[in-house]
């Protein structure tokens, strides 16, 4: 952090959901890709993470004295602090992305800005919101630094407005300090531990407290950047060992203007003992922070639900499914965690259709990922071994209900619930375009006998703060069936736009179902004589 890392809250007000997770669950399939499948192959996170590894990268090239893992943990901190534990009000909702509420004092520096520019080309999608996503990047920074491992739920909502102010400056005293802290819900001990935490990263840049950093005339950061303590790109416990051993050149401990000395007043406010312990024990400052850090990432509004914490699944599929005529093209692969390559592995997949049959495909090896600073690793395996780029052909009247799969002589199917498919509906390889005018005609293949109460596609859109939204559009049924084949009718829509992303979804039984594949118009063939 390279202006002021100001206090804030931990205490988060939401509800927490324990229903177990097992695949398919497209919200939590998602949020856990975000969370574990951080670099290498099918890496969701790899854009997000490549901006924070090197722990000391910043947007600007040379040694500018900051780094954007301690911009992601400002954020985070800036946004989650104007939680009112009192009302329920605040908290980490991405309010810290609108321009009003960065010009606040209270967040002055660039940092936002940068951080803020970012997030589009990281996670946020229909299931990860923005502010799931600077709670992710924060993680990130945590934990790819050097930092502890930190639980993380899901599901938090993006604010439509700025919040009301609430991150306390240095300038301001002790007894303001506290007083945030309880309205807040934090004890002055809580207090001192997450502003310790935090600022094991990052530092004050002179162009925003000029009053606190003077200029530099540093060639190691370029940007007049105090650090906070010696080692500013990685967690560990110097903040505490420099503090009490007074060697500390944090600029909120010694700086020539005792006003704004914000960090000494917090750390000597219980005559210096929390930093004392966090001094004599690393593993005792790693464990509280992450503590501190997994509060502060789940202080959301109260009306806000999260989900359990997430943990990664051992075996998980990513499937999708088309219509092609009479063959249902069944794609994809299957992550195998806590694994690396081995080429004496061997990694089987049967599929169960409805009619009682059972199919099996050997599965190739495409390559690992990582997650957590490399500290674990994951094997991804596809359906087709003869040609890992396409599919397996199965035929469209048996169709596909479940998968299971096979490592070594493992039999891996979630404890007997199998993987559930859904070829109740399904993209058709018949959607086409006409180019003149530009007409997409988008195919919906509707298994008979699933009768569903109606079928739509989803329209995913973002706005101009980032915020994702998902609009239904009902396709009307066809009047008489349209045969795809034998087992499937098409349901048919007329679209115009070229670059609007589709999902498709379907109401069957009152319980709503949405495919996880994407889809754009322009990707379309043309369609047989169309110009």
């Amino acid at each position: 952090m390279y202006s002021i890392w100001a206090i804030g809250t931990l205490v988060s007000f939401h509800a927490i959901c324990t229903t177990a997770y097992t695949w398919p669950s497209p919200k939590l399939d998602a949020l856990e890709a975000a969370r574990f499948d951080q670099l290498g192959d099918n890496a969701v996170s790899a854009e997000l993470t490549s901006f924070i590894q090197p722990c000391d990268l910043f947007l600007l090239p040379g040694n500018t004295g900051r780094s954007n893992a301690a911009d992601w943990i400002r954020t985070a901190y800036h946004d989650m602090a104007t939680h009112n534990a009192a009302d329920g009000t605040g908290g980490l909702d991405a309010s810290i992305r609108f321009p009003d509420e960065q010009r606040r004092p209270e967040n002055a520096g660039d940092g936002f800005q940068n951080t803020m520019s970012i997030v589009p080309l990281g996670l946020t999608n229909r299931y990860v919101s923005v502010a799931d996503s600077i709670a992710l990047a924060a993680l990130l920074a945590i934990e790819n630094c050097g930092g502890p491992e930190i639980p993380f739920r899901g599901g938090r909502i993006d604010a439509t407005k700025p919040n009301l102010p609430g991150v306390p400056q240095p300038q301001q005293d002790l007894n303001s300090h506290i007083a945030s802290f309880a309205r807040q819900g934090f004890t002055p001990t809580e207090m001192i531990g997450l502003v310790a935490c935090g600022h094991s990263f990052g530092g004050v840049q002179h162009d925003f407290f000029p009053d606190i950093v003077g200029n530099l005339h540093d060639p190691n950061s370029t940007l007049n950047v105090a650090d906070f303590d010696s080692t500013f790109f990685q967690f560990d416990n110097k903040i505490a060992t420099e503090y009490i051993s007074g060697t500390t050149k944090n600029p909120l401990v010694i700086g020539k203007n005792h006003t704004t000395n914000s960090d000494k007043r917090i750390f000597s406010s219980d005559g210096n003992s929390t930093m004392h312990t966090f001094a004599n024990s690393p593993g005792l400052f790693a464990s509280t922070c992450a503590d501190l850090f997994a509060r502060m990432l789940d202080t959301v509004p109260s009306n806000v639900q999260l989900t359990e914490v997430l943990s990664p699944l051992p075996v998980k599929p990513s499937v999708q499914l088309i219509l092609d005529g009479d063959i249902i093209q069944l794609s994809g692969q299957v992550r195998l965690w806590n694994m690396t390559e081995d080429p004496t592995r061997t990694v089987r997949m049967r599929w169960h259709d409805h009619h009682g049959g059972i199919g099996n495909a050997t599965l190739s090896f495409t390559g690992t990922s990582s997650s957590t600073g490399g500290k674990y690793a994951a094997a991804w395996y596809a359906f087709n071994a003869s040609d890992p780029e396409n599919s397996l052909s199965l035929d469209a009247h048996s169709g596909v209900k479940s998968l299971s799969f096979v490592v070594n002589d493992q039999l891996e199917d979630q404890d007997g619930l199998g993987f559930a498919i859904q070829d109740g509906f399904m993209f058709s390889a018949t959607s086409c375009l006409v180019m003149h005018p530009f007409t997409g005609r988008f195919d919906v293949a509707v298994r008979n006998g699933v009768n569903p109460t109606r079928v739509y596609l989803e329209e995913i859109s973002a706005d101009d703060t980032q915020k994702v939204t998902v609009t239904e559009i009902d396709i009307s049924p066809p009047t008489s069936p349209v045969f795809g084949h034998s087992g499937y009718s098409l349901w048919s829509i007329n679209l115009t736009n070229p670059t609007t992303v589709y999902s498709i979804g379907a109401e069957i039984e009152g319980v709503k179902y949405s495919t996880t594949d994407e889809h754009l118009l322009i990707e379309f063939p043309l369609c047989s004589g169309a110009l």
